[in-house]
């Protein structure tokens, strides 16, 4: 299901701080389209990537492949390359908008970090066809990141999105996860304000993950809109950090 759009819609994590893991140790921003505070360790390649189907009176209204290569800088600096590689809708398929984004990421304790991610997309999605927005647009959301006890994870998202569009929106997130072994649990709570981007957005997302490998992690789950003429969605993804490239 992720795409990090710059209509981010939620965020969720599954891992603990990459300061206490292994550099091979999958860290996903999936299930969602938002993100945590976390980086890949630096010379290392993790690939997310899903299927998803979503819309308002049908689950075959429209369908993605949504993908994110991400390559870790330095400790503090991530780079990303993001969006749906194939998406179908109404109007006909062909890729979507493709874009680039940046984390700029920091510790606050052991258990607490911040980050900050500029992201923009180009118009590379056939507007005729519903896949793109046919301009630029940009975003900046900014995270914050924390483990509690009980094997408890929250994300705090907040920033604006559809920049370059108009009026932008406002995109909110709260996401909590579980994650006491293998397999875990993650609840999130999002909205994002109306904007020349984009209608109004809020819905609730639920998902099962599933870690088969350190380097390999699953998940499957859904989004029920709360808005009115939200689109409620269906998803299946796969995260692997594939190692060491430079």
């Amino acid at each position: 299901m992720r795409t990090r759009s710059v209509i981010p819609l939620t965020c969720a994590v599954l891992a603990a701080p990459v300061s206490a893991q292994s550099p091979r140790e999958a860290n996903p921003e999936r299930p969602t389209y938002a993100t945590h505070a976390y980086a890949v360790a630096p010379g290392y390649l993790e690939v997310e990537q899903g299927l998803s189907a979503r819309g308002v009176s049908s689950y075959a209204d429209g369908t993605s492949w949504d993908v994110a290569v991400k390559v870790g800088v330095t400790p503090n600096l991530q780079a990303e390359v993001f969006g749906p590689f194939y998406a179908r809708g109404a109007g006909g398929g062909g890729v979507g908008d493709l874009g680039l984004a940046l984390k700029v990421r920091g510790d606050l304790s052991r258990r607490v970090a911040i980050a900050l991610v500029p992201a923009v997309t180009a118009p590379t999605g056939s507007g005729a066809k519903g896949l793109g927005a046919g301009r630029a647009l940009g975003a900046a959301t900014a995270v914050l990141s924390a483990d509690l006890p009980a094997s408890l994870h929250v994300d705090l998202n907040a920033g604006p999105a559809g920049v370059g569009a108009g009026t932008p929106q406002w995109f909110f997130s709260s996401s909590w996860s579980w994650s006491p072994g293998r397999l875990g649990l993650t609840a999130e709570c999002f909205a994002y304000t109306p904007g020349a981007a984009g209608p109004r957005f809020e819905g609730i997302l639920g998902a099962f993950t599933a870690r088969v490998a350190p380097w390999v992690v699953l998940d499957a789950g859904g989004v029920r809109r709360i808005a009115s003429g939200s689109p409620n969605s269906l998803f299946v993804g796969l995260t692997t950090n594939l190692g060491r490239v430079f």
